[in-house]
């Protein structure tokens, strides 16, 4: 089969230049690891916040991690009450772990309001330090 002739439109340079900009994203996302001076480990090196939230019946549960400590809350909402659960860790050690009911159900807006609460206390607490 003849070699194709090069197509200089637009779509296929910019199909061409798409498929690579995984590449390059995952090429500067690693670039700090690749410029660590000798002996350095990643565990050195700080790493962001990781914040997931999930959305579970009426309430909602958030997982924020950095590095090996993980902060829990899960709001759940039934008809007749709230449970807001609070967790921290390091590793395998709970740091804190504590619960409240509340005897109504919690507004959609009263569970984002406390997911955010959450979220930002543990942001203003890592850059404290």
């Amino acid at each position: 089969m003849p070699p194709q002739p090069f197509d200089p439109s637009p779509s296929t340079h910019h199909r061409a230049a798409a498929s690579l900009l995984p590449l390059a994203a995952l090429l500067l996302s690693l670039s700090p690891l690749l410029h660590m001076p000798h002996g350095a480990q990643a565990a050195d090196a700080p790493t962001e916040l990781a914040i997931e939230i999930t959305k579970i019946g009426l309430g909602k549960e958030v997982v924020i991690t950095q590095g090996g400590k993980e902060w829990f809350m899960r709001v759940e909402v039934t008809p007749e009450n709230s449970v807001v659960v609070r967790q921290e860790k390091e590793g395998t050690r709970y740091l804190l772990d504590e619960s409240e009911m509340h005897d109504r159900a919690m507004t959609s807006a009263e569970v984002d309001a406390a997911i955010a609460d959450f979220v930002n206390s543990v942001k203003s607490r890592q850059k404290v330090k």
